[in-house]
């Protein structure tokens, strides 16, 4: 039985991630400090799989992690979700991001090698591409990040490469495009509020949890509103559970875009949400809205199927099912 380190184990993706990882036999020791994710989570985690499997521990990855890595011997990969990940909040705070993401990855990164970890999957992020250039996007073309949260973002991969080159660090970093969905069942899922996901915003305008507003001006596309890469977090997770498989059995490193190769459209994800739930919400236009954003953002995901044998198997319908059982029973997200 493989042993890993989840990051952000209390978050969104994180959480999910590390219901998959269990339920698949996999032993979890999970980090977070709460600072943007949520204790419920992690007691449904803890009711769902005993100690012997999953063990948590509450600590901010800037601070010394060897009393945790000294107490859980043998860890075969680490996989680090845990960051500050809001491209608003970014611009408004830049110290909050330079000094969380890539300050976190660095003593992360540090702190594994000294007890011979090292193997490693990173949650990155397709900002660090900024403006297209082409589309689709794939991994060779050019990181100039137009906020501050891609720009962390890609200065922690900066350094996880460096560690690779100098350090022996084997890693995977993923660069997402949009991810959306909850877990299976409803129980674990997304709960920022307020949201900044299409499809979540979507669901919660259906149920009568929250108004329904448009945060983009119009663009040159079929129905005038931006295309993006919507891909199911479960099918993001499973690709995360290849790669740990990859690391562990000695694969390369390499940087790999998550997407579906695909594009819905702003006023498809909201037309498929009314035709799911029967629900016809009101739309309101944002009186300030998004400038400068591209028409349309696609990933090209050749890479992961030809490294991992990785395709996204779940479809916008399973992503807003998942979001419908999860907000009926969290309109308002985690509580803790």
């Amino acid at each position: 039985m493989n042993k890993i380190l989840i990051t952000g184990v209390a978050g969104y993706i994180g959480s999910i991630a590390a219901d998959l990882f269990l339920s698949a036999g996999y032993e979890v020791v999970g980090i977070d400090n709460y600072q943007t994710g949520y204790r419920g989570p992690v007691e449904l985690l803890k009711k769902r799989y005993d100690d012997k499997k999953f063990r948590f521990y509450e600590a901010d990855l800037k601070s010394d992690l060897s009393p945790i890595l000294s107490k859980e011997k043998d860890i075969n990969a680490v996989v680090h979700y845990a960051a500050s990940c809001v491209v608003d909040e970014s611009m408004k705070d830049p110290y909050k991001y330079f000094n969380n993401n890539p300050n976190s990855t660095l003593n992360l990164v540090e702190s594994l090698l000294k007890f011979n970890i090292n193997k490693i999957v990173f949650s990155s992020t397709c900002a660090v591409y900024g403006e297209a250039r082409q589309v689709p996007i794939d991994e060779n073309h050019p990181t100039d990040p137009n906020n501050v949260y891609g720009e962390s973002k890609l200065q922690a991969e900066k350094i996880i490469r460096w560690y690779g080159d100098i350090k022996g660090m084997k890693y995977l970093i993923f660069r997402y495009f949009n991810v959306s969905g909850a877990s299976t069942d409803g129980a674990l899922g997304y709960s920022k509020n307020p949201s900044t996901h299409l499809t979540e915003n979507a669901v919660r305008a259906a149920l009568g949890i929250v108004p329904f507003y448009l945060t983009y001006q119009k663009m040159e596309t079929p129905d005038g509103s931006p295309i993006r890469d919507y891909v199911n977090v479960l099918d993001l997770n499973a690709a995360h559970m290849k790669a740990v498989d990859y690391l562990i059995n000695g694969g390369n490193s390499e940087i790999i875009n998550l997407g579906t190769g695909t594009g819905n459209s702003v006023l498809e994800i909201v037309n498929k949400v009314q035709e799911l739930t029967g629900k016809k919400f009101n739309i309101e236009q944002d009186k300030n809205p998004r400038s400068g954003e591209a028409p349309k953002l696609i990933a090209t995901i050749d890479k992961a199927k030809k490294i991992l044998n990785w395709s996204p198997e779940k479809t916008v319908e399973d992503s807003v099912k998942s979001l419908l059982i999860w907000y009926k029973n969290h309109p308002e997200g985690w509580e803790l």
